[in-house]
């Protein structure tokens, strides 16, 4: 839902010397990236999940520790392109990364019509298939699943369903979805544009409403746009965290830049669909130990918001924290934060031991 804000950041960013320095950061990366452990795995490539070719990363220095199923948001938005910022997580966790139908390499290697069904329902099937492919290919018996973002949603219902394959459920840039009740980001927004004197966005703003389930895919794509361009610390984390984690990764050629944009605006249509999610509706029983960790400023899916819905939650174990200097992507704006987060917090909750660095 962040097609048309992110594009606009690529547009307004200077092009001089970028090249250069795209190739040197892309070396740097490449060679942080080496797995050399006598334990480690460093293996990725298509999985037909679903019907279709799925692209799936699995990285990690020891393949005895723990493994994190990743569902990343957008939708569409694949988070492979931050796989350089999060060195320091291989070295206590293994990693799937996996790039979703209407997302990254997968949506590159089907094209436009060879996504098949794009709905909430699929994708849900598409992380069960995963999940016991990579239970299979790793040998565990249960992974911790991580929801970003628009990808929470979808970690939220399998954390509910399938509590004996997961053992824990963490959301980062958690969704929460009260079947349009919480209009905590629509107000705040208005309030931004209000008091920054942006008569013109503020208009805009105003004349969709509040109601996102009368909203058309335009109207989903300038609300991002506006609610983006209206936050400073969102604004620079988009082009410094997301589109600086694009142009250098060096598992990412120039040709994925545009593939990245499309596969965003394509996987829009899931939008409203998400709109008639109810959280509360669905259940607040969990499981299985049950986390978030979300950004402090968060101006797409207001720390407010999730706090609300955590505190309502049962589950053998919970916690929520709140990472500082952060907005929308917590987690690969301050990945160390968020390790540490991961270390004290939900390791323990795997292993019941105590977590020595």
């Amino acid at each position: 839902m962040l097609a048309l804000a992110i594009a606009a950041t690529v547009v307004a960013a200077p092009a001089a010397g970028l090249l250069g320095y795209r190739q040197l950061k892309r070396g740097a990366h490449a060679r942080r990236l080496r797995i050399t452990t006598g334990h480690g795995i460093d293996q990725s490539g298509f999985v037909r999940i679903g019907g279709i070719d799925q692209w799936i990363s699995i990285r990690g220095e020891d393949l005895r520790n723990p493994v994190i199923l990743e569902i990343h948001g957008g939708p569409g938005a694949t988070n492979l392109i931050y796989t350089a910022r999060t060195r320091d997580w291989e070295r206590h966790f293994t990693i799937v990364r996996w790039d979703l139908r209407g997302a990254g390499k997968t949506f590159t290697h089907n094209g436009p019509d060879g996504q098949g069904e794009m709905s909430l329902r699929q994708l849900q099937s598409d992380a069960l298939e995963v999940t016991q492919h990579v239970r299979a290919r790793l040998g565990v018996d249960k992974v911790v699943l991580l929801g970003c973002s628009f990808g929470s949603f979808i970690g939220m219902r399998l954390a509910r369903s399938h509590p004996e394959l997961y053992s824990a459920y963490v959301g980062t840039d958690q969704n929460i979805n009260a079947g349009g009740r919480d209009r905590t980001a629509y107000q705040a927004l208005v309030a931004r544009l209000t008091q920054a004197g942006k008569d013109k966005e503020l208009a805009a703003v105003t004349a969709m409403g509040p109601d996102r389930s009368a909203w058309d895919i335009e109207a989903w794509s300038q609300y991002n746009k506006h609610t983006v361009g209206s936050d400073p610390l969102t604004f620079d984390t988009v082009k410094t965290v997301v589109i600086g984690s694009l142009l250098t990764s060096p598992l990412h050629t120039l040709r994925d830049l545009p593939a990245y944009m499309k596969a965003m605006s394509f996987s829009e249509r899931l939008a409203p669909e998400s709109v008639t999610i109810d959280e509360w509706a669905e259940g607040t029983a969990f499981r299985l130990p049950f986390f978030i960790f979300q950004g402090e400023q968060d101006v797409i899916t207001p720390a407010a918001s999730a706090r609300r819905f955590f505190d309502d939650v049962t589950a053998p174990i919970k916690d929520f924290a709140l990472i500082q200097d952060a907005s929308h992507f917590a987690s690969f704006r301050r990945p160390d934060r968020f390790l540490d987060l991961m270390l004290t917090k939900v390791r323990p909750a795997l292993t019941s031991e105590p977590i020595t660095s």
